[in-house]
C-alpha cells in the first residue's frame, strides 16, 4: 500500500474481480483472521453488495452486505488502518444500508469483535443497538479453540 494521500477524497464503487488483490490487502493489514480469496469471490459470484472504497485508484476499504427477506446483513466493512479515523468506515455503512433500504430492507444487522471498540462505536453513533452476544464466535489468529472471541450481536431498523 502506498502513502497516505493528502487529498483524501475517495468514491465508493461496486466491487469487481480485479479488486480482490487489493481487498485482500486491506483484509490481511486489518484482520488476525481475514476472510480469504475465495469468500470475496463467492460474494461476488451470488450478487451480494459488495463495495470498495477508492482514493486515487487505490482501494482502501470495503464492505460486504446481503439481503433478504427485509433483511440485511452487513457482513465484512473493513478500512486500511492507514486510513482509517477519516470517516470511510462511516460512508461506506451508510451508502450499504441506503443500498439494502432500496431493495425493501427494514431492518440490519451485524456481528462484530467485542474488542473493537472504534466499530462499535461507530455502529452505535449511526443507530444500532446491542441485541446480544455470540459466544466464540470469532477465532484467534493462532486457530486455538480455546481462545475464540465473542462477538457483540447489533441490530437497528430502517
Amino acid at each position: 500500500m502506498a502513502a497516505v494521500p493528502t487529498d483524501m477524497s475517495f468514491a465508493l464503487r461496486a466491487m469487481r474481480d480485479e479488486d480482490i488483490p487489493a481487498v485482500l490487502e486491506c483484509e490481511r493489514a486489518s484482520y488476525t483472521t481475514p476472510w480469504t480469496e475465495g469468500i470475496f469471490r463467492d460474494c461476488l459470484r451470488v450478487r451480494y453488495c459488495c463495495l470498495v472504497a477508492e482514493s486515487r485508484d487505490m482501494v482502501v476499504g470495503h464492505g460486504i452486505m446481503s439481503v433478504a427477506a427485509g433483511e440485511c446483513h452487513l457482513l465484512n466493512i473493513c478500512i486500511h488502518p492507514l486510513f482509517q479515523r477519516l470517516g470511510i468506515g462511516r460512508r461506506l455503512l451508510r451508502r450499504l444500508l441506503a443500498l439494502a433500504r432500496r431493495q425493501q430492507a427494514d431492518s440490519a444487522f451485524l456481528e462484530v469483535r467485542l474488542s473493537n471498540s472504534a466499530a462499535i462505536a461507530l455502529y452505535r453513533a449511526e443507530g444500532f443497538d446491542d441485541i446480544g452476544i455470540r459466544k466464540g464466535y470469532y477465532p484467534h489468529a493462532d486457530n486455538d479453540p480455546s481462545r475464540r472471541e465473542d462477538a457483540l450481536m447489533m441490530a437497528r431498523s430502517l
